[in-house]
């Protein structure tokens, strides 16, 4: 299969080629400048340079596809999502941006598209386990991915499929990872929310496999993750890896103050990720979160 991957120089990008490459497509990533381009070439992926935001451009780009795989963001590292302006360009990115791809696969003959989201847009639900099908809670900060999920949704026809990847938080070898990894370090805070509740994650290498199988899987809405874990067992690995006995949980006033960009952190996301198992035969190699989760990068 001939697969367009957008956001293929970032993190779930980056493992998403490496899945795709290892299942015998034939992969082409939107690149932006001549250091990324040489990225690609080396992982044995056909770059182009095109803007995502020129729909014109995109289309002529696209044109002998047979999926798009959406994967562009850019989340903000750590504490600097609390600071004004800081989400427009992810904002972009996920409601201009998956229009303008979503228009261009279709008016380029595409007949698959795979949108990257969030199991953040799920409501709270303590202990509850949470599936494809249990109720969201969309603020104005998860906006912008509930719309990208609409306009893949909105490609979906009699010839044409979309698949939505809910990913859990994703944590591995990345600036997020780091940021956390010496934050906990230095003795200062990193947990959301009430100890108790349920976190969601899912290691790099799971989640862009996960995009290879969804070229296989029936059109809906996937959660993808590992088994959810409680996030002062969390904070318990986490302190294992960086030598401290104890990891703190950022006070609650802290998260009121930073508004509706952090609250989706502290929800209890108790959740599935069965169905994509049983429709693609897809499982997280890293099912656990476990010291080995996260080991390269905190060795950095």
């Amino acid at each position: 299969m001939k697969v367009f991957v957008t956001g293929a120089t970032g993190v779930l990008g980056s493992s998403a080629l490496r899945a795709l490459l290892a299942d015998g497509h034939h992969v082409a990533g939107l690149a932006h400048g001549a250091d990324r381009t040489s990225v690609l070439e080396a992982a044995g992926v056909t770059p182009f340079v095109v803007d995502l935001f020129d729909g014109a451009a995109l289309t002529e780009a696209m044109r002998g596809f047979d999926a798009v795989c959406n994967l562009v963001t850019h989340i903000p590292v750590g504490l600097a999502g609390m600071r004004l302006g800081s989400w427009r360009a992810n904002d972009r990115l996920r409601t201009e941006g998956s229009r303008l791809v979503e228009v261009a696969a279709e008016s380029a003959g595409v007949r698959r598209i795979v949108q990257e989201s969030t199991s953040f847009l799920y409501a709270d639900g303590g202990d509850t386990w949470i599936t494809e099908t249990s109720p969201l809670t969309v603020t104005r900060a998860l906006e912008p991915a509930a719309v990208a999920e609409a306009n893949a949704m909105r490609f979906t026809s009699s010839t044409r499929e979309a698949v939505v990847l809910r990913f859990g938080n994703m944590l591995g070898d990345d600036a997020m990872t780091k940021w956390l990894l010496d934050r906990a370090r230095s003795g200062r805070p990193i947990g959301f929310g009430d100890p108790d509740n349920w976190a969601h994650l899912v290691h790099p290498e799971d989640a862009g496999a996960a995009v290879a199988a969804a070229l296989h899987a029936p059109a809906g809405v996937y959660n993808v993750g590992a088994d959810p874990i409680q996030r002062r067992e969390m904070l318990s690995v986490i302190g294992e890896i960086v030598d401290r006995p104890q990891v703190g949980f950022i006070p609650r006033i802290v998260l009121r103050m930073a508004g509706e960009r952090l609250e989706p952190q502290t929800r209890s996301h108790r959740i599935s990720s069965v169905k994509l198992h049983e429709v693609t035969g897809w499982k997280p190699s890293h099912p656990v979160f476990d010291v080995q989760w996260v080991k390269t990068a905190s060795t950095r």
